[in-house]
């Protein structure tokens, strides 16, 4: 049985309250490359989603490169900028995609379920009414076995609080089937979590747009850009041109969310690659064509955003009804309940990095502009390990709504396999491109002199990152909602303190070297409090200290 918590309650009999399941990170640690099912199942998913995630990354680091033939000063103004702007949009739409996923996932798993027992249902009535007596016996059978199996409690007291999903009674009865997927649900569907991301989406992309263009001079003060800063002009002007662009942001985040939740990763991509490549083109021409400077680069984003926007909303009306049947059915509160656990933990999670960027533009326009691109870089190679992260919450999600435990057990020790072998990678690409390819961000020695000190640690850190980003996956799967918040409003709360003290401790010391010697601390500190929580066999991961799952 399952509490208000997620915290999976198994027989005193099956638990062994002393067992440290840490052998799970290595179970079949020799499948890591195996194309089984499960293999196929996640790099379907991780491909297209890591290549949709590494694309906004990659179009600001090609952002980065045309600001940086301006000149180092627009290129520390705009860095400053999207240090401000991504901080805003990561606390409000970073708990809203998360949720919405895992929702959805579970949502579209019940449909698929309960579409096996109508058909079944059906076909019992259908030869009922043939008559056929020796043809009705099979099914009824199957039907009989059906109903024998495990009941599932989709409602407030399973794994995941909240209302009942998608209108069903609390008790739905579980389809006897390996995987949901062979079931396949005709025409549209009513998802009444996809219709929620959406309305929030957009309500908090208008609420972002506000808070921004009216506070973009008082937050670039806090970050460092003062009235005398010959940074302040362009970055104000770039953050302000940038903030019209909020609504589709999140819009298109949280619709991002929903096709995750069908682990459908594809049609983000195609959307994203046709909005990135549009940036690049616009940026191209409204920067040097038509001479706008940082003005250009900030219009050419907004363009490419509401562009992806539109076509995301374009395939998703095509799936899904996004009015919902009632009011009630958007399931609000479930969503807020579950977005202010994560609202702290974000906060908490983006903080240090942008704190970091305020105290490397204290230190002046070259530093910062270092920084920043080796931020960029850092960040657009991380970001393919999300990939993995977003396979593994899909995956999760719908093994744990089917109490498929085996399945989640596999399916979260392959992934953070999959990871680490992928941070080692990065290390090696992320080190030996940025030492001798700095010189396409810009030509300044002394950025460059600064961009060659950030290398080891922009490598160094790439396993660790990669750990720490599919853990986050692998306990949203799990529906780990209250504990991602509270570890982060408890224990990670102290790993950001230590982290914060260490930026101020190691800045005031080494100065850009001991701000990435923080990061690096950071970034250790969060992958360990991942391992915590799976590795000690608590809240929905209970059931491995039975030792039946090893």
């Amino acid at each position: 049985m399952a509490d208000s918590t997620g915290t999976l309650h198994l027989p005193a009999a099956e638990t062994n309250k002393w067992k440290i399941p840490l052998s799970v990170f290595f179970k079949d640690a020799r499948s890591v490359f195996k194309m089984d099912s499960l293999g196929l199942e996640i790099l379907r998913i991780a491909i297209p989603a890591a290549l949709a995630l590494a694309a906004d990354p990659v179009a600001s680091l090609i952002d980065t490169v045309f600001i940086g033939h301006i000149g180092a000063v627009e290129l520390a103004a705009v860095g400053v900028s999207i240090a401000i702007f991504n901080q805003a949009s990561k606390i409000t739409i970073y708990p809203l995609v998360s949720i919405t996923t895992s929702f959805v996932a579970e949502e579209e798993t019940v449909s698929k379920m309960n579409a096996e027992v109508e058909d079944a249902e059906n076909q019992k009535e259908a030869l009922a009414e043939a008559g056929d007596s020796k043809e009705m016996m099979p099914q009824d059978d199957a039907l009989g076995k059906l109903e024998e199996g495990t009941a599932t409690n989709i409602s407030k007291d399973d794994h995941l609080a909240g209302e009942d999903y998608l209108g069903v009674t609390k008790t739905t009865k579980k389809a006897s089937i390996s995987s949901p997927e062979k079931i396949k649900v005709v025409g549209k569907r009513h998802i009444p979590s996809a219709s929620t991301a959406i309305v929030l989406g957009l309500f908090l992309g208008l609420c972002q747009t506000i808070f921004l263009v009216f506070g973009a001079k008082m937050l670039l003060g806090v970050m460092g850009v003062k009235h005398d800063s010959p940074m302040l002009k362009p970055a104000l002007k770039y953050l302000t041109l940038r903030s019209f662009g909020a609504p589709a942001v999140l819009l298109s985040l949280a619709m991002q969310g929903v096709f995750r939740g069908f682990k459908d990763t594809t049609t983000p991509l195609y959307a994203t690659v046709a909005a990135d490549g549009a940036n690049i083109i616009l940026d191209a021409v409204l920067i040097f064509a038509c001479r706008l400077g940082v003005s250009g680069a900030a219009i050419a984003h907004v363009l490419s955003q509401y562009l992806m926007s539109f076509i995301l909303l374009w395939r998703l009306t095509r799936e899904v009804y996004l009015l919902p049947p009632s009011l009630k059915a958007l399931q609000l509160g479930r969503f807020l309940k579950n977005g202010l656990y994560l609202f702290t933990r974000v906060i908490a999670v983006t903080f240090c990095v942008t704190l970091a960027a305020s105290l490397a533009a204290r230190l002046g326009a070259t530093p910062m502009a270092a920084f920043q691109i080796c931020l960029q870089v850092w960040l657009a190679s991380s970001l393919l390990a999300d990939g993995l992260a977003v396979a593994g919450q899909a995956i999760l999600a719908s093994a744990f709504a089917e109490k498929d435990y085996e399945k989640a057990t596999a399916a979260a020790a392959r992934v953070l396999q999959m990871s680490f072998v992928l941070g080692l990678g990065l290390a090696v690409v992320v080190g030996l491109g940025l030492q001798f390819g700095d010189g396409i961000f810009t030509s300044d020695k002394r950025v460059l002199h600064l961009i060659s000190i950030g290398v080891p640690f922009v490598a160094a850190t790439q396993p660790i990152n990669s750990l720490s980003f599919v853990f986050d996956g692998v306990n949203f799967g799990a529906s780990d909602f209250a504990y991602s918040a509270y570890s982060m409003a408890s224990f990670q709360v102290l790993v950001a303190i230590a982290s914060i003290g260490s930026l101020f401790l190691l800045y005031n010391s080494y100065g850009f070297i001991g701000i990435w010697s923080a990061l690096t601390i950071y970034m250790g500190l969060r992958t360990f409090a991942g391992i915590w929580r799976m590795g000690t066999g608590t809240g929905p991961w209970r059931f491995l200290r039975s030792g039946s799952y090893f």
